[in-house]
């Protein structure tokens, strides 16, 4: 932590002495108060500080190389500043009496505390950022950006106390100049609630509002482009194709990419070893119409043109972000079903999903139902002896769009033939309901819900989906969860509640030695999450041959071999 310079106290630790007849504020000639320097501390705030920065080594779900634990020390210790800032001044509040300046030994207490606890602290750091690595079998380490970390986030907590120090000096300025026309306390009280409005004005308007302006513009700009070495198609089984009542050009990048790439007929047949009929996908991007509506019915026209409703398997998919579709789970999908298949997806945004799931929460709900409804409509009209199988699926924010479609769980089974939801976000309603009210006993990473009759989850979905032994018969609804998925696992609850997956026994990529701490453990889960895809397979928020194994449980396909499943998990990795 860099030395800054001591100045009078806002807590009680060693006060001078006579100094209750005297303030520790110190003055100018005039008799007003002096100017404190940018560099003053206090030593409630540095405890804080060191207090909350020592913490932020504690383990969290994924590993973090040097860069981003410094960041997370420096702000989590700017928050334990002013946490201590705070603290002290209620502890004045109640003890009526005004700040005093501490003796030259508390200072020197608190700075060989603070080399101690760090250097322990950076220590066992550093021993669990090793643990989880070789949990997850993530190799990248640097040792240069170990070392930096400290320096990194005394960087940042000196960036955020400045900050804070502005705020107050705007507080001040604008207390002195509302003073000459109002009472004291009215215009301390106004100044306060005048520099609030500016920080949320400026953070949520300026920084956010512009940032999410600036990320639209230019993910806008890319989606008028095609990924590298992807072709328009050449068949009338793809939107864009021959034929489609959906412009190529109106796919945006990750729609074109959805509808230029998939496993060919060939690739189908050497995997089922016998003929396979060409996959259908339908597909509207933002382009393509005005609303969410008008894109889900032009999706539904051009599915049911090419034929989409005559095969024997209808997948509808609620994408992430810029319209994403994971590419492993329709591949897996396609492959197992023998090609005798159509899926349907709308893009709803620009944004990448990272930032779509703080955003663009209310485009997934109102597209993912709009699809579902549209599909359904027409897929309700055919006869029921000739009516393909209906699936449902969506992974992270499209979990939470494909959920908006359906009421619970009878709903889920009444309308679909089987449903697959990966890395489902905490906030997730139907998630919520299932985990909340699962059977006594259960889990809360691999909960059993309803004797597992219809909602089952799984981390591993190639071991046995408990509960084992019990009829998982009609439609079935799987979870796909990983333990070290912050996606999963974050929630405002974290701050002050305990949940009980830290409490359980932790699954089998999250470390023992991992405990709550109220606010940290928060903070350090949310802290996980811009990086949540940044883990090897299998591990985070990252999720390929999980899907031919939960597509093999939901499908329920036949002729498939274990061995048939290994050589296309292989396939599925390869495409990755």
């Amino acid at each position: 932590m860099p030395r800054a310079t001591p100045g009078p106290p806002d807590g009680p630790s060693g006060e001078e002495p006579g100094a209750d007849e005297k303030s520790a504020t110190p003055h100018r000639g005039d008799g007003r108060p002096a100017r404190r320097k940018l560099t003053h501390v206090t030593l409630p705030g540095c405890w804080g500080a060191l207090l909350l920065a020592c913490l932020s080594f504690t383990p969290s779900l994924l590993p973090r190389d040097g860069l981003i634990q410094g960041v997370i020390s420096g702000i989590t210790a700017a928050i334990g500043y002013g946490l201590g800032v705070l603290a002290a001044f209620v502890w004045r509040a109640f003890a009526d009496r005004e700040p005093r300046a501490p003796r030259r030994w508390a200072w020197r207490v608190f700075l060989v505390a603070a080399i101690v606890l760090l250097a322990v602290s950076i220590g066992f750091g550093q021993y669990w950022q090793y643990e989880i690595r070789k949990l997850m079998g993530v190799k990248d380490y640097s040792v240069l950006l170990a070392v930096l970390s400290p320096l990194i986030a005394a960087l940042v907590l000196g960036a955020l106390v400045v900050t804070g120090r502005g705020l107050r000096g705007a507080y001040r300025w604008a207390a002195k100049r509302l003073g000459r026309w109002i009472g004291p306390r009215a215009a301390r009280g106004v100044s306060w609630i005048l520099v609030v409005a500016l920080a949320y004005a400026v953070v949520t308007g300026l920084l956010l509002d512009g940032f999410v302006g600036l990320a639209n513009a230019a993910f806008s700009l890319r989606d008028t482009k095609t990924p590298e070495g992807v072709q328009q198609p050449m068949t009338s089984a793809r939107s864009g194709g021959p034929g489609s009542v959906v412009p190529w050009d109106s796919l945006g990048w990750q729609g074109r990419s959805f509808a230029g790439t998939g496993p060919s007929t060939a690739d189908i047949a050497k995997f089922v070893h016998h003929p396979a009929d060409e996959p259908i996908r339908a597909y509207a991007g933002l382009a393509s119409a005005d609303d969410a509506e008008a894109r889900a019915a032009l999706a539904v026209k051009d599915l049911k043109r090419a034929g989409g409703f005559q095969r024997k398997n209808l997948l509808v998919v609620t994408t992430t972000g810029s319209g994403w579709v994971d590419p492993a789970s329709v591949d897996s999908f396609e492959y197992l079903s023998g090609g005798d298949s159509a899926t349907a997806a709308v893009q709803y945004s620009y944004l990448p999903s990272w930032i779509s799931y703080l955003v663009d929460q209310s485009k997934a709900r109102e597209t993912g139902r709009a699809l579902f409804d549209a599909v359904y409509e027409e897929w309700s009209k055919l006869p029921p002896d000739k009516r393909p199988r209906l699936f449902v699926a969506g992974e992270s924010l499209g979990s939470f769009g494909g959920e908006a479609a359906f009421s619970g769980e009878f709903d889920l089974r009444n309308r679909t033939a089987g449903t697959l939801f990966v890395g489902p976000p905490n906030f997730n309603t139907l998630f919520r309901e299932f985990s909340d009210h699962r059977e006594a006993g259960s889990p809360e990473i691999q909960p059993v819900y309803k004797d597992g009759r219809t909602v089952r989850f799984a981390d591993d979905p190639a071991a046995e989906i408990p509960p084992v032994g019990r009829p998982w018969e009609g439609s079935r609804v799987l979870y796909l969860m990983h333990p070290s998925d912050p996606i999963v696992w974050w929630s405002p609850r974290l701050i002050f509640n305990k949940p009980e997956w830290i409490a359980e026994a932790p699954g089998r990529d999250v470390l023992k030695s991992m405990f709550w701490i109220p606010f940290v453990t928060f903070w350090q889960v949310t802290a996980d999450l811009p990086f949540s895809t940044g883990v090897p397979a299998g591990h985070g928020h990252t999720y390929t041959s999980e899907y031919v194994d939960g597509w093999n449980a939901v499908l329920r396909p036949a002729g498939i071999t274990a061995h048939d499943l290994a050589e296309l998990k292989k396939i599925i990795a390869a495409g990755d």
